[in-house]
Formats: structure tokens, C-alpha cells, sequence
């Protein structure tokens, strides 16, 4: 099969779900490309990266302005290029009798790959909110691919929020499957009309030989290690874990708090940190390549997921940083919040506490380090819990079944439903 993967940007560290469905296409004997809206950040590489030679697989789209004028004036240099690269196609892209609002809108001229030899058998949108590009690519480059979209968080919470419960109207009536990471994110895209027969949950997976199980026990006259990993911005609630293990500081002083991660409220959370004098206790240490990742999670013996609702709708789904943690044997710390309960069973991996409450993470907290003899059990439990339901090999195989019988005329989708894991 020949398929191509609609980003956002690439490379992202925080999106090795999405780079994981790539290199294990690969794997699987496919041909693969990427068209992404922007670069990401390539001076921390994921390895996998490099070893796939992913950039020389990617190509950068023209970014569409949202300010008409300018999408405009920017067009009429656009359009003098595509018209000496490929004329046909550039005509193609501006009609507006055959195409619509698409083509006026010059999405479709933005979309255009003049260099591009054939057609594509899948194109996979990652995220709701690149199904738009997905859709115009897929009119100018390749109409017979089938389109497949995966909702993943923001898209189908603060992107909806914001733009209003009819923006995937399109996309639903005329994309071929949906995919949603997990059940709470799959409710909420067929209460925006999804049809309930072309989706699917299809959870993020994880290559568990790649974070080593190590049994947790508490270290003798020596510092127990928290952490947190996850972006800096407001859906984490990471402001909550630093209250509530500030908390219970006081009365368990000999603890270490190591956050992971980059964002926005940086300056915020290291000003919190000064605030409660615990500038020697907690350290807010940035971003982090997946192998520096382990390196952490291997010297730490619990781990906190504060996530919460943001102000702008935006929710999470049962995070792969979560879920790294958990492979390794962390006994977890989380919310009640978006997809969460799906990974994580209230005192069976860890605690789960009401979304933005500090003083119920102190709480648990206390609780972990007043019975220690927990850890290990919560830690197979975290371990085997990844291991049944997150395996990323079975999972590949079973977008790729779901890719083959998109193609099959004979097999309709609806009938391959049973393959993907609810």
C-alpha cells in the first residue's frame, strides 16, 4: 500500500503516537510519506527519526493564512509556480464549478503536489483538525485514496468548542473511517454525528521492550523520586501536582519532584516553585529525548498525571506518557479526567483524584508513601495493563488490516470493526 500521513508538524517529541503508526507501516512492508503543515523541532530527535530517515520522507505544505486577503496575495505567487510545475492540475485545483468553496477558498491550490508522480491507496489524517488538508489533498492528488481520520484530544474537545459542533460535518459525510484513541473521545464524535458504523477506538500504542519493568520499593536513606512528564500548558494540571506535593512535603520532607517538559506556563510553574521555597525539591528540567525519558523514569519510583479540563474545552486522552510509566513499574497518581479512567483503575495501577484538587494528590501521595508494600503490586498491574491493551505491534497490525479492507470493495468497514480493539 502506498499511504500518506496528513501532521500538523514534524517532527514533535510529544507525538511519538503518531510516529509509531509510521515506522510500523513501514515495518510492514508499505510506502509511506509525510505532508505536514509546519517543521517541528529537530534539534531533540526521537531515534526513530533518524534510523527511517523520516524528514527525507516529509514534505512541508504551503501554510494556508486564515486572513483571506493575505491567503489571496500570497495565492497569486503560489499559483505563477504551479502553473510552470503542472498546469492541468493547477486549473484543476481552481475550479470552482466542479469544487466549490474548496476551490475558491484556494485550500485546494495550497494542497497541491505538482511533484508528485501517483496516487496514494490511504491517506491518514492525525488529529480532526488535519482532516480539512486531508481532504483537500486528497481532491487534487489522489480521489480514489481512501480517508481515514483519527481523533486524538483537542481536536474533537477545544477545536470543536471553538468552531461549533457542526464543523466535522463535511468531513463525516464524506470521510471512509474514524479512529478515536480511546471510548470517552469515540462518544464524543458520534454525539457530533459520526457514523456510528465507520468508528472505531484504536488506542495509541507503546513498544514495551523499550521501557524496561523494574519493581518499586522505597530507597533506603535515600530520597523518594517523583515525576511528571507532559507539556506545559494548562490541560496537564501540572500547577496542582506541585501544590500537592509541596503538601505533603511537610510531612514527608524526604521527597524529589522531577517534571519533564515544555510550554507556555513554564515561567508560571518555576515562579510557583520559588513561591513555596522548594527551588532544591522540584525541578523543572525541560523538554527531553525519549532515551533521557527512560533514563529518569528508571531512577524514579512514582509518578503523578495531573491532567484537567482547560478553560478552552481542551481534554486528554489515556496519555503514552502515562502509559511509558506504567510499562516501567511506576505505581501512577492521575486524574479523573477525559480518557483517563480507561488506562488507569482506581487503587488497582494507582489513585485516581477529582480533576484540579492538590490536596487529593497530597493525600494519595501519603497514602503511597505510608504503604510502600503497594508499589510492587501496582506495578505489575501498571505493567500488564499496557501490555493487553496498548501492545503497538497488534495494534499496527490492525490498522493495517483496517487500511486492506478499506481497499477491498467485497469487505466493507463495518465488517472489519471487530478487529480494532473497543
Amino acid at each position: 500500500m502506498k499511504i500518506a500521513f496528513m501532521v500538523g508538524q514534524f517532527p514533535l517529541l510529544s507525538e511519538t503516537f503518531i510516529l509509531n503508526q509510521i515506522t510500523g507501516a513501514i515495518d510492514r512492508g508499505h510506502e509511506v510519506d509525510i505532508y505536514a503543515d509546519l517543521p517541528g523541532d529537530i534539534t531533540i530527535l526521537h531515534g526513530d527519526v533518524t534510523k527511517y530517515k523520516l524528514l527525507d520522507r516529509t514534505t512541508y505544505l504551503p501554510s494556508i493564512p486564515e486572513n483571506l486577503l493575505w491567503r489571496c496575495i500570497k495565492g497569486f505567487g503560489l499559483l505563477a509556480t504551479r502553473l510552470r510545475q503542472a498546469p492541468l492540475k493547477t486549473l484543476r485545483a481552481l475550479n470552482v464549478v466542479r469544487y466549490g468553496k474548496p476551490a475558491l477558498s484556494l485550500w485546494l491550490l495550497y494542497s497541491l503536489v505538482p511533484e508528485l508522480a501517483s496516487s496514494y491507496d490511504i491517506i491518514h489524517c492525525q488529529f480532526g483538525t488535519q482532516s480539512f488538508r486531508g481532504m483537500a489533498f486528497q481532491t487534487v492528488n489522489s480521489p480514489q485514496a481512501k480517508l481515514v481520520t483519527t481523533f486524538r484530544g483537542q481536536d474533537i474537545s477545544r477545536f470543536v468548542a471553538q468552531k461549533g459542533p457542526h464543523i466535522y460535518d463535511r468531513l463525516f459525510s464524506r470521510g471512509d473511517y474514524f479512529l478515536a484513541n480511546c471510548e470517552f473521545f469515540k462518544q464524543q464524535a458520534l454525539e457530533l454525528g459520526c457514523p456510528r458504523d465507520r468508528i472505531k477506538v484504536h488506542g495509541s500504542g507503546l513498544e514495551c521492550d523499550r521501557f524496561p519493568f523494574r519493581t518499586r520499593r522505597p530507597p533506603a536513606k535515600k530520597p523518594v523520586r517523583i515525576a511528571t512528564v507532559g507539556r506545559l500548558v494548562e490541560k496537564k494540571g501540572i500547577e496542582y501536582s506541585i501544590r500537592g506535593v509541596a503538601e505533603c512535603m511537610r510531612s514527608y520532607p524526604n521527597l524529589t519532584y522531577t517534571i519533564v517538559g515544555e510550554g507556555e506556563l513554564r515561567p508560571e510553574l518555576e515562579q510557583l516553585v520559588r513561591s513555596l521555597g522548594l527551588e532544591s525539591k522540584i525541578k523543572l528540567v525541560g523538554q527531553k529525548s525519549q532515551e533521557e525519558l527512560i533514563d529518569i523514569l528508571e531512577t524514579c519510583h512514582l509518578f503523578i498525571a495531573p491532567s484537567v479540563t482547560a478553560a478552552d474545552g481542551d481534554r486528554d486522552a489515556p496519555v503514552n506518557t502515562l502509559k511509558e510509566a506504567m510499562a516501567m513499574g511506576l505505581p501512577i497518581i492521575s486524574t479523573r479526567h477525559g480518557g483517563i479512567p480507561e488506562l488507569v483503575d482506581d487503587g488497582v495501577e494507582g489513585f485516581l483524584v477529582p480533576e484540579r484538587d492538590a490536596s487529593a494528590i497530597a493525600r494519595e501521595l501519603s497514602e503511597l508513601l505510608e504503604h510502600p508494600q503497594r508499589w510492587p503490586i501496582m506495578g505489575r498491574a501498571g505493567r500488564a495493563r499496557v501490555e493487553a491493551q496498548y501492545d503497538l505491534s497488534r495494534l499496527n497490525d490492525e490498522l493495517a488490516t483496517l487500511y486492506r479492507s478499506l481497499l477491498q470493495p467485497d469487505q466493507p468497514p463495518s465488517k472489519t470493526a471487530s478487529l480494532l480493539p473497543t
